[in-house]
């Protein structure tokens, strides 16, 4: 008999994790590093996310503050003046979950009361107070590891195992919210490359995801269209969409559960050939 499909639940919402999930992107912000300014008008914002629908993501991401590196932090009223719009207009109209990308518990509350599902927290739920939204509201969460601060994660950073220290942190911050009452069903965990990491780092990261996965839960990576890939996949020249489907397929042949794309008709397409290929050769 083969294992029990591991499941991802947020409130009302269950997802069986027996094929690759694919949660799409949509930044409204005017700085973020591939799409920075595209969808701050919520209507092509709305537009954007039922393109989004269509094209077959499972998850839709919305974000209000950029955390690409050397970004400096955003005001709660200032990431909500941009996002709640958004939310609350994509619940109403869009057929689509909602997680919300913030760290910001006070952001994170009025999401999840204006119809989100998911807090996507890139501090990694280290917050007590974010922890406690998670519990009370029963939405999902996705716990990433962050070495210091957007403003500066990329000056240099350093490791003596990355695979171990990140594994960690993520069980550690998993053991907490848990402890805290938050459901363990509720929880994915994002090894967070490209935050604090250099190319090398990302590299053997992707290749022990499932070392990472023993800690019990989902893993998702966020590949697209990210710096590094220029240097470890060749994207120069524009062709980052070749690269992070490429650096998605590692990750998901080493055990990524969830990808988190900004080209989703691409990445849906890719992943059941993906899948289909794996299914073939076994």
């Amino acid at each position: 008999m083969g294992e029990t499909p591991r499941v991802w639940r947020a409130r009302d919402i269950e997802w069986t994790i027996d094929r690759t999930l694919v949660m799409g992107v949509l930044n409204v912000t005017p700085d973020s590093f591939s799409d920075g300014g595209k969808f701050l008008d919520p209507r092509a914002a709305v537009e954007r996310a039922g393109r989004i629908a269509e094209e077959g993501a499972d998850v839709l991401d919305i974000g209000g503050e950029s955390t690409r590196p050397g970004a400096r932090p955003v005001p709660a009223d200032e990431e909500w003046r941009r996002i709640g719009p958004v939310v609350e207009a994509v619940a109403r109209r869009v057929d689509l979950p909602i997680s919300v990308d913030t760290y910001k518990p006070e952001i994170a509350r009025k999401a999840i009361r204006a119809g989100a599902v998911i807090v996507n927290d890139v501090r990694g739920l280290r917050d007590n107070e974010m922890v406690k939204v998670i519990a009370n509201s029963r939405a999902g969460a996705v716990i990433m590891h962050m070495k210091g601060e957007p403003a500066t994660m990329q000056e240099n950073p350093r490791y003596e195992d990355v695979v171990g220290e990140v594994k960690a942190f993520l069980a550690e911050r998993l053991r907490d919210a848990v402890s805290h009452g938050v459901s363990m069903e509720s929880i994915v965990v994002d090894p967070g490359l490209g935050f604090g990491k250099t190319p090398d780092h990302n590299t053997t990261l992707l290749h022990a995801l499932r070392e990472i996965s023993a800690i019990g839960r989902p893993v998702l990576v966020g590949t697209s269209r990210k710096s590094f890939l220029e240097s470890v996949h060749s994207a120069a020249g524009g062709r980052r969409l070749e690269a992070s489907l490429a650096a998605a397929a590692v990750g998901v042949q080493n055990g990524a559960d969830v990808v988190r794309v900004h080209d989703v008709a691409e990445a849906v397409q890719f992943m059941r050939q993906l899948a289909t290929s794996t299914r073939t050769q076994q």
